[in-house]
């Protein structure tokens, strides 16, 4: 509720003044609040060519929201962000280096637009999975060890399915720390729950592990805007 209160003199600042005082007021929505920022510059749900953003219809397309950030990576943020990454992997071990890119593994690189088919294929689910996929931000707070994300990360779209044979997780997030550490976050907690990870250089720059034919994850990171590192993240396990 106090978060509400806050806002509203900003919306009525936003109703009032100069044009060229636009950008400015929207950077302070943006910053408070992502919905705002979703409400400032998404699309349209009445244009027919951009129906495909209609997020009821996001178990479908599973296409990342496209809400601006609200955090950028900063030198202070970026510092923080690798240093509390750091510090909950210590708490299970000593930490494994990540190696180098291996030889290219074939598929798609998964980012903010993949589509389910692409999603499912990188951990060899079935494309019948796709029509069990839901979205649920809260599938992001109980994510099991080898899904794990990294302390400070922003999820901006998390989704999957409890249906037999179609155990997924899908996480899109963001983080300040260089996608150097975020593939090595990964690396590390899966290499800790058995699932042999291993780092390709191509489809984009990802981890992929497997310890068996239905427990896999692929974790593929991207440059996202404001200097941060954009993840998709895909686990499997049935």
């Amino acid at each position: 509720m106090v978060r509400a209160f806050v806002l509203l003199p900003l919306i009525a600042l936003a109703a009032c003044g100069d044009a060229g005082d636009e950008s400015a007021r929207d950077a302070a929505l943006i910053a408070m609040d992502p919905v705002i920022a979703r409400a400032l510059h998404d699309p349209l749900m009445t244009d027919p060519d951009l129906a495909s953003r209609n997020e009821a219809n996001a178990a479908i397309g599973f296409a990342d929201s496209g809400a601006l950030p609200v955090i950028a990576a900063t030198a202070e943020e970026t510092r923080a962000s690798q240093e509390a990454m750091r510090m909950a992997l210590l708490e299970g071990g000593p930490l494994s280096d990540l190696p180098p890119p291996g030889p290219a593994k074939g598929g798609a690189v998964l980012g903010p637009t993949t589509g389910p088919a692409e999603l499912l294929a990188a951990v060899g689910a079935p494309p019948t999975c796709a029509a069990a996929l839901g979205e649920d931000f809260a599938l992001a707070a109980d994510l099991p060890a080898p899904a794990a994300i990294p302390p400070r990360a922003m999820v901006v779209q998390a989704g999957g399915s409890d249906r037999a044979g179609c155990r997924l997780r899908i996480v899109r997030y963001l983080s300040a720390a260089p996608s150097e550490d975020v593939l090595q976050f990964h690396y590390v907690t899966a290499r800790r729950a058995g699932l042999a990870p291993r780092r390709y250089a191509a489809p984009g720059d990802a981890i992929a592990g497997a310890i068996t034919k239905t427990e896999r994850i692929a974790v593929h990171v991207r440059r996202a805007a404001n200097g941060l590192t954009g993840v998709t993240l895909v686990y499997r396990r049935d």
